[in-house]
């Protein structure tokens, strides 16, 4: 059994629910063959999440760690390649604070890798029926401030534990108003499922396209 440890974030920005902890939680509800899957919610707070992660890696003990985050407007899953050392928040965080140009990790490195393979997951998704993309930005919020501090944590503490991030789109009911893009959950769901096994099947990645040109 392969020991995953799967995060979704806590409802932020004014919506009522956030699909990324949604789909954890089904995942963890009905987990792939062969992998076990432990399921947190982290809050949407500068510091206060890499505190809870950081304890439930402690805990879970996990040698994969998938956190998920809500990219509202975006089409489709992302599986994102780089985590950047700073955090710029457009809008406070859930607890009111807004750091502004502030290093996730004082002296850490600029970026880090996710280590999971991001090109050979997107092709997976893609083969299971399910839209996908690389994404090379995590942005500059809380969902980049965890990717960091995941990838700091592994690198510096935990260096047999790989990890990654993976942007999800908003669920239907989150759109009636908006005119944005969509997943449902249980699509969104599938998609967490294949990354896991993809990603606790090989660390090598594959050689395709998965570029941006802006």
């Amino acid at each position: 059994m392969t020991r995953v440890l799967l995060t979704g974030f806590a409802p932020f920005e004014g919506n009522d629910a956030n699909p990324s902890w949604q789909a954890v939680q089904a995942v963890a509800a009905d987990p792939p063959p062969g992998i076990e899957v432990t399921a947190v919610e982290l809050p949407c707070v500068f510091g206060a999440a890499n505190d809870v992660l950081r304890g439930a890696v402690e805990e879970a003990d996990p040698e994969l760690v998938l956190c998920v985050g809500l990219a509202g407007g975006r089409p489709d899953v992302t599986v994102e390649r780089v985590a950047i050392n700073v955090d710029d928040a457009r809008i406070p965080d859930n607890s009111g604070a807004q750091p502004i140009d502030v290093p996730v990790v004082e002296d850490g490195p600029a970026a880090y890798f996710a280590t999971i393979p991001v090109k050979a997951a997107v092709a997976a998704v893609r083969e299971a029926g399910l839209p996908a993309s690389v994404s090379q930005t995590a942005g500059t919020f809380v969902c980049n401030h965890v990717f960091y501090g995941l990838m700091h944590l592994a690198a510096t503490e935990r260096p047999g534990m790989r990890g990654g991030f993976v942007h999800v789109p908003y669920a239907p009911g989150q759109v009636t108003d908006k005119g944005e893009p969509s997943l449902p959950v249980a699509a969104t769901a599938e998609a967490l499922r294949v990354i896991m096994v993809t990603a606790a099947g090989r660390s090598e990645d594959i050689k395709a396209v998965g570029g941006a040109t802006h």
